[in-house]
């Protein structure tokens, strides 16, 4: 997910009432639950970031060490400001063991959030490099975000006006981001079944169906589907509880990848190399005259460029003698 979210994920955790376990509550949860995105310097690298992102920083090694080493070092800034006497005066006390919890409550909420999408991440990294997806959430969802965000404000709210129920407002938002969760799991649940009934499946067919969410309309997925080079997308909606193909250009229902050496094109461009090993559902097409690697996840025009590679013919000259 966006880091707004994560942050107002520890937020409202803190504001749910753990801020009054310890000195420190709300810096612990919120950026326990941004720190495993450490990682986010690798986008300098381009597409090969595709390859190091969601991997070892979110994965179970991480997960032990990096809470310890953020509540050791708010504990460290607590002594700190009191010898220097800066320390605010309305300052809980602090409880390292209480600091500690929450710090790895904030950091595991993280990759539980990543996973909820269906960019992917790899959960047990560096024991393995397997990809996990959820297809359950959009990576910026605004319901989300609302119910988070108003939870929040109204609980800060009722808390400087005095009220000892400031932290309702907090509970309900995290009951209600439950709630929609697993309706979502539900639909994507659900959507898959129908779209596999529509292309008339049978329960062992290795065609993948993919539920994709987009944005806002969480009753709606944009469906996708593949079996080997041959790929096709669809649509569903809760309010018809259809699932329907779309057609392309051709008038068809399905797409076939371009026939490409890609164990070739790895060995001869690193960012290739990279793509293939995040991509989830991989295609090579073919667009204005050039032939492209893309993911059926990320075709929108809108995003799509941070999510293509350029396949360069190989080399065939010789080098000279």
């Amino acid at each position: 997910m966006d880091n707004l979210t994560h942050s107002l994920i520890g937020a409202a955790l803190g504001q749910a009432g753990l801020k009054r376990k310890t000195g420190l509550a709300m810096p612990a949860l919120i950026i326990a639950a941004n720190i495993p995105d450490i990682d986010a310097g690798c986008v300098v690298y381009g597409i090969e970031s595709l390859a190091m992102r969601r991997g070892i920083t979110h994965g179970p090694i991480a997960l032990v060490l990096l809470p310890l080493l953020l509540a050791g070092a708010l504990w460290w800034f607590d002594r700190w400001q009191t010898r220097r006497g800066t320390r605010p005066a309305g300052r809980l006390p602090v409880n390292f063991k209480w600091l500690l919890a929450l710090c790895y409550i904030g950091c595991l909420t993280h990759p539980l959030f990543d996973w909820f999408n269906n960019y992917g991440i790899r959960l047990l990294e560096p024991f393995s490099s397997q990809w996990f997806y959820g297809d359950v959430l959009f990576i910026i969802d605004p319901w989300i975000l609302a119910m988070l965000g108003a939870g929040v404000w109204f609980s800060l709210r009722r808390e400087r006006a005095g009220n000892g129920h400031w932290a309702q407002p907090a509970r309900l938002a995290v009951a209600g981001v439950a709630a929609f969760i697993a309706a979502n799991f539900q639909i994507s649940s659900y959507a898959v079944h129908k779209m596999r009934a529509h292309l008339q499946l049978y329960p062992d067919s290795k065609t993948l169906v993919v539920a994709n969410a987009v944005p806002l309309r969480f009753w709606h997925r944009e469906m996708l589907f593949r079996s080997g080079p041959f790929y096709g997308s669809g649509d569903f909606s809760l309010v018809s509880g259809e699932a329907t193909e779309r057609r392309n250009d051709l008038g068809g229902t399905e797409r076939r990848s371009e026939d490409v050496d890609l164990d070739q094109a790895c060995k001869a461009d690193p960012e290739v190399a990279a793509f293939l090993f995040w991509s989830r559902m991989p295609t090579v097409d073919r667009v204005d005259g050039e032939l492209l690697l893309r993911d059926q996840r990320f075709m929108d025009p809108r995003t799509a460029g941070s999510f293509s590679v350029l396949l360069r013919k190989p080399d065939t000259t010789s080098s000279p003698e």
